[in-house]
């Protein structure tokens, strides 16, 4: 079986040529689709069994593209027919780019096209380092696109809406445009030939079969990226796409040879459900070998497996299996008979940054939350679930809102759990705004034992993220040396809540004298002593908060970042800077300081800045002061 994913940017009409290529013979069969990630169609054509996978569109989506791009034979990168949205398409040509899987470029829905298609070309080149080569040049009636001239056959293709493009003479106002696109073509691809730059030098015109031969081995060695042009919605230029994906992709060997760094891999799980009375499906690519029931896989026997395929049961080379009651599958692994290893780094998802704090509606579902939520992050890595230390509450953290959303019903639907949502608190604290001594006698006498201790101590601020710090200068036994670890505990426990509610931080506490009994005296006493002597100082001290201040790196194509710079100011924070990146064509890495409390406004300022391109990730800088009126607080 050969597989092919089809990503691009939404509205660019994926679906409609996922099922155009999977209906040229009209021999599909039943589909697995996951909502909100994508759908797989296996299909037969020309005798031969394939899969194609039709990948939702939008930045929050794009997380999930990883395992069915790393498995695929190849991959598809539909754009609309407009060069000013070559932007949109930036961030799955740079996944594609990082991948290395042979990938074609299809110009989708040419009949409306507002560009010319060399100006397309053009502009996605900004975001492409590989060659992107023209293999069709448009036919015109006017303004509009009625056919293709294929460059390396030289034949010319009249669309028919709904039928197959007919055959038809070159116009010869066409033959001068024709003749350039073509010499362009040749002069390229003879780059990775040295036969064909002989011929070029010697001025002698390749066969059509020699030049298809190049063009196959540059697309399986990822060399170039050959562009068609076409109309899914009309069936135009889908036959040529099939037919290149045919005779030029690579089968499944250049997958496994890219994905098996020890020589073993077996499999990929590409996709993965929860569903009702049946559990965790997880849709299988075999990369290698034959895979039954009970078959060892990562260490473990697989439960059942289903053939996924259009036209028999048997196992084919790269074919697809949907394997249930294998809860040891996940996503973002490749598995060998006897264990795993992580697929590469540009399959994995961003880092998850829109934050909520979830409660179930229900009491009844408070102890089923977290195993929910792991069995949820089981089928989707590119979720993450952590702790709201405050309220111990669970925090689930999406690509965005819409993931979100679609997270949530997936966890009222699936597990019967309904929950609601608010902001995570950002994470403040306080410190105190001068050094002060205090005294605290601690007595108490109700019967039998007593309890008495008395401490003197200084509380003084530190440098900003020195923590904390405890020392002693007690002289001739005054406060024994058995109870100051206690007068200490006690100072570390006053400091969990100051005179705002945060935790207190960066300051340093020294014992400086005190008192004891012999009878009366305990480690109880030295420990409440040494708590209210250092909330009594807190109190006399005065405190201010501190606000966490994150350092963000936004991953943002070169075109938008200029427009960052009063975006990241409005949200208070700061420019550090940005430079180009290290291997992406066409992006930057944008660096700033932003409050924590700002993070969810990025995001979405960043959507409407970048057109949904944008990325961030971010990890705490320090702590700053700041009015509480002026801290962003949920």
């Amino acid at each position: 079986m050969r597989v092919f994913t089809i990503i691009g940017p939404s509205q660019t009409g994926k679906s409609t040529l996922a099922a155009a290529l999977a209906g040229l013979e009209g021999t599909q069969s039943k589909k697995f689709s996951v909502e909100g990630v994508g759908t797989i169609t296996p299909f037969t054509y020309m005798n031969d069994e394939w899969a194609v996978i039709d990948m939702d569109g939008g930045i929050e989506n794009l997380s999930h593209a990883g395992p069915t791009v790393a498995c695929s034979d190849a991959a598809v990168l539909c754009v609309s027919a407009d060069a000013d949205a070559a932007d949109l398409a930036a961030p799955y040509m740079r996944l594609l780019e990082e991948s290395d899987v042979p990938s074609i470029l299809f110009v989708n829905r040419v009949d409306t096209a507002t560009s010319r298609i060399s100006e397309i070309a053009a502009a996605l080149q900004t975001y492409c380092n590989h060659h992107i080569l023209l293999r069709q040049v448009p036919l015109r009636s006017g303004d509009a696109i009625t056919g293709t001239v294929d460059l390396v056959s030289e034949r010319a293709w009249k669309f028919r809406d709904g039928h197959r493009s007919a055959l038809v003479e070159i116009p010869a106002e066409m033959q001068a445009r024709e003749n350039e696109a073509r010499t362009e073509m040749l002069e390229t691809l003879a780059d990775f030939d040295d036969a064909l730059l002989e011929q070029l030098i010697e001025d002698k015109q390749p066969l059509p079969e020699e030049i298809y031969d190049v063009a196959k081995q540059t697309l399986q060695h990822h060399d170039l990226v050959p562009t068609l042009i076409g109309s899914a919605t009309h069936g135009n230029g889908i036959q040529r796409l099939m037919k290149s994906l045919r005779h030029e992709a690579p089968d499944v060997g250049r997958a496994w040879a890219r994905l098996s760094t020890k020589g073993q891999a077996v499999a990929v799980p590409i996709m993965a459900d929860q569903v009702k009375h049946l559990g965790k499906t997880v849709m299988l690519r075999v990369l290698q070998g034959q895979l039954a029931a009970s078959d060892q896989l990562g260490g473990s026997a697989l439960g059942g497996l289903t053939h996924i395929g259009a036209q028999s049961q048997a196992d084919t080379q790269g074919c697809l299996k949907l394997a249930v009651k294998s809860d040891h599958l996940n996503l973002g692994q490749v598995y060998d008979q006897d264990g795993k290893a992580p697929l590469p780094g540009w399959a994995r998802p961003h880092v998850a940054n829109y934050r909520r704090v979830i409660t179930p509606d229900h009491e009844k579902d408070d102890a089923r939350l977290s195993g929910a939520l792991e069995r949820l992050r089981e089928i989707d890595p590119a979720l993450r679930i952590d702790v709201d230390l405050g309220t111990g509450h669970a925090v689930l953290a999406t690509q965005g809102p819409q993931h979100m959303r679609r997270s949530l019903a997936l966890l009222e639907d699936r597990f019967g759990i309904k929950v609601s949502t608010r902001k995570v608190p950002p994470d403040l604290r306080e410190t105190v705004l001068r050094p002060v001594r205090q005294s605290y006698r601690h007595r108490k006498q109700s019967g039998g034992a007593g309890q008495f201790a008395d401490v003197q101590v200084e509380l003084r601020p530190q440098d900003r993220g020195s923590g904390f710090f405890f020392s002693d200068l007690v002289k001739g036994g005054a406060v024994p040396k058995n109870y100051i670890p206690a007068v200490e505990a006690g100072a570390i426990e006053a400091l969990d809540e100051g005179l705002h509610g945060y935790p207190v931080v960066d300051v340093a506490v020294t014992l400086l004298d005190g008192k004891h009994h012999a009878v009366d005296s305990s480690d109880y006493a030295f420990r409440q002593a040494g708590k209210n002597a250092v909330r009594a100082a807190i109190a006399k001290a005065g405190t201010v908060v501190l606000q966490p201040i994150m350092e963000v790196q936004i991953h943002v194509p070169s075109v938008f970042s200029g427009g960052l710079v009063p975006v990241i100011s409005g949200l208070k924070g700061q420019v550090l800077g940005f430079e180009a990146h290290e291997y992406c064509a066409g992006w930057d890495v944008f660096r700033a300081s932003l409050p924590m409390g700002s993070q969810d406004a990025l995001a979405q300022a960043l959507a409407a800045a970048t057109r949904g391109t944008a990325w961030f990730e971010s990890a705490f800088q320090h702590y700053t002061e700041v009015y509480e009126k002026d801290a962003i607080v949920a």
